[in-house]
């Protein structure tokens, strides 16, 4: 099968659609498929079934920052490598973003899966172009969503059906981690952008409080971003046991959720899944989340880990407590989340997206009205 993945944020960012992209693509290629990956970014991607099409400028969308590449003479030479690769099916994620994915979906010559990643509060963009985006969905064959949250945002403004299907990653990579080197005594582990929305500094507040009756408690923080500046709110003492990693490759994290003792999920809305929830389940990780939608579909609260109000340090530091306090509820919230992480190995999650580009070549194209 020839299959084209479209994806619209920069190919050498970081990032969670990226990252989906990459490891889908991995999964197809082994399985026999051949695959075109577009994608916007700054340098030419390390994989030869990457082309990259366009250079990236960073927006802000939904609380964050995108890296995506809104020039629409794009648009042609996206179309060019679409028909010189000659799929049988395109498989477009986040369709309406006004990049790769946009122009992709105006250019295709194949039957189209597209896949929803995205969630938000509310976004008055979306809600004002909602009439065009019922037209431009008329071309997509095949409708998934990650979760129901995005869903929910994507079906409210262009109807139409959806299947969900979660989002994938290796569990093994994770389950069987060699843990990274470490100071004694029990640690927190951080994942993600350090922005507002991802809740660093309740993290950060969380910790104060816990560390002042803890004296060999630590925080590790994997990620980068502009509210790194939240660490220096912290007495010297407590900086002092905050390990800021910055960026940290996909292959090196799984080493420190083998090494840490809790993982942090502080996010204060805006998401669609919980990738990195779903990676610390999968190494064994005790999960304190917030109670959002996206995260309420991975972590289902006292089963496979503990869910707080969004915003609360109090709280956060509170659940964290309960579980550095208590071995059994540790252990039970371990193998629980050992368990739920299997069902979003990849598995399967690349057989049923498979599955829809089956379908998806046997109805072909929607008749455009």
């Amino acid at each position: 099968m020839r299959v084209a993945l479209v994806c619209p944020y920069a190919w050498d960012a970081p990032g969670g659609v990226q990252g989906q992209v990459r490891e889908l693509a991995v999964r197809l290629r082994a399985g026999g498929d051949e695959v075109l990956v577009l994608a916007p970014g700054n340098e030419p991607a390390p994989e030869p079934w990457v082309t990259v099409v366009g250079h990236p400028i960073t927006i802000g969308y939904n609380a964050s920052n995108v890296p995506i590449d809104p020039r629409p003479w794009s648009r042609r030479v996206i179309g060019k490598y679409l028909r010189a690769f000659k799929p049988v099916v395109i498989h477009i994620h986040e369709p309406f973003a006004p990049s790769t994915s946009l122009w992709a979906l105006l250019e295709a010559c194949a039957p189209v899966v597209a896949t929803f990643h995205s969630s938000a509060d509310r976004s008055l963009l979306l809600d004002a172009a909602a009439p065009l985006l019922r037209r431009l969905a008329r071309k997509i064959t095949i409708r998934i969503a990650v979760s129901q949250a995005a869903r929910t945002f994507a079906e409210s403004r262009i109807h139409g059906s959806f299947d969900v299907i979660a989002n994938g990653i290796d569990v093994d990579r994770f389950a069987h981690a060699q843990p990274a080197a470490s100071e004694p005594g029990p640690t927190l582990l951080f994942v993600g952008r350090l922005e507002e929305r991802k809740g660093f500094p309740v993290a950060v507040e969380a910790f104060r409080r816990l560390a002042g009756e803890r004296p060999d408690l630590q925080l590790v923080v994997a990620g980068d971003g502009k509210k790194r500046s939240a660490v220096a709110s912290l007495p010297p003492d407590l900086r002092a046991r905050v390990l800021l990693l910055g960026s940290v490759s996909n292959e090196r994290l799984p080493g420190y959720h083998a090494a840490a003792d809790v993982y942090l999920g502080p996010a204060l809305g805006g998401e669609s899944f919980g990738i990195v929830l779903v990676e610390a389940m999968a190494a064994g990780l005790p999960v304190v989340a917030s109670r959002i939608r996206g995260y309420d579909e991975v972590v289902r609260d006292g089963v496979d880990g503990l869910l707080v109000p969004p915003g609360d340090p109090g709280a956060l530091a509170a659940a964290t407590a309960r579980i550095l306090d208590d071995p059994m509820l540790s252990a039970r919230l371990s193998l629980a989340g050992r368990d739920r992480a299997a069902g979003f190995e990849w598995s399967v999650v690349a057989t049923a997206i498979r599955e829809r580009y089956e379908r998806a070549i046997v109805l072909g194209p929607p008749p455009l009205r």
